[in-house]
């Protein structure tokens, strides 16, 4: 899933979250597809969306915003409301030519 984020000063950055897990034989899914918006509405765009990091988001005052530690900070939100195990990765394209992707190590 992609959303858009407008923070990093006047940047407007994109993530891509991965996830990999097997389909529910049951529903079919990996996940609601309306949950996903969710909790990426409330690890991301709520805390991050509009804000100056440095100013506006608590764990930006000690941790320098870069684009790789913005990658570490979305990945450790998700985690928060994603079953164990399904996230896979977090990809945040700073320009088409910077891109960042986190797999948790």
């Amino acid at each position: 899933m992609k959303k858009t984020c407008n923070c990093l000063g006047n940047a407007t950055i994109q993530m891509v979250m991965g996830t990999i897990t097997k389909i529910d034989p049951v529903t079919g899914m990996v996940m609601n597809l309306t949950d996903l918006k969710e909790y990426m509405e409330e690890a991301i765009m709520k805390p991050l969306d509009h804000k100056n990091l440095d100013l506006d988001v608590p764990y930006f005052a000690d941790t320098v915003s870069t684009t790789e530690n913005v990658a570490v900070y979305i990945w450790e939100n998700l985690q928060k409301f994603l079953p164990v195990g399904m996230l896979y990765k977090v990809k945040v394209y700073e320009t088409d030519n910077n891109i960042v992707v986190y797999k948790g190590e």
